[in-house]
């Protein structure tokens, strides 16, 4: 079974809304504008690119990053990439030509079919509806969450409100960064 892992910048406070200038979100950009940039903070960005096989995002998410990341040096490790994205309403009309291979899932048992492939690990990247969705689900392997020493109050979050059981993670990795950054990885206990 292939993991699937959730990459996310979060507030303390739980928010993953804007977090590189995008707009429509009064803190959009709060990842840049009040926090001293420290490379050694973001090595796990480039690990992500290493050593995930494929791409998973939402709708919005896919609309945000498919005009950008194609043609950025930073995200050169996705283009070739399988990117999958889960959408009802997305068409093959609406996907880019210049980011590789895209294939749109339309449910979450897609999803779950997806992850009983031969391959390597999933990353998901922003998409916080895919996340709180895939969480709930129980599809989320791992974790890797760049904390940040916010509190943004309101905006989109990476974990849903929803009643649910208790659900177990064990961390495997972190450190703190003199700018305040926190990483943390956790494996879900299954």
């Amino acid at each position: 079974m292939r993991t699937l892992i959730s990459s996310a910048f979060i507030s303390l406070d739980g928010v993953m809304e804007g977090p590189g200038g995008e707009p429509g979100y009064r803190n959009s950009g709060w990842t840049f504008k009040d926090i001293e940039f420290l490379p050694e903070a973001f090595e796990i960005k480039g690990r992500e690119q290493e050593e995930a096989t494929a791409i998973l995002l939402g709708r919005t998410s896919y609309e945000a990053f498919s005009p950008v990341w194609p043609d950025m040096a930073d995200f050169a490790g996705y283009k070739a990439m399988p990117k999958y994205v889960l959408s009802t309403t997305l068409g093959e009309d609406d996907l880019v030509s210049n980011w590789g291979e895209t294939t749109i899932l339309r449910s979450l048992e897609e999803v779950a079919a997806l992850k009983e492939t031969e391959g390597g690990p999933i990353i998901v990247h922003g998409s916080s509806a895919l996340n709180q969705a895939l969480s709930d689900a129980g599809l989320i392997d791992r974790y890797h969450l760049l904390i940040f020493p916010l509190l943004l109050g309101a905006g989109k979050r990476l974990f849903s409100a929803t009643d649910k059981d208790t659900q177990k993670l064990k961390l495997v990795e972190h450190e703190a960064y003199a700018n305040g950054l926190q990483k943390n990885v956790f494996d879900v206990i299954h």
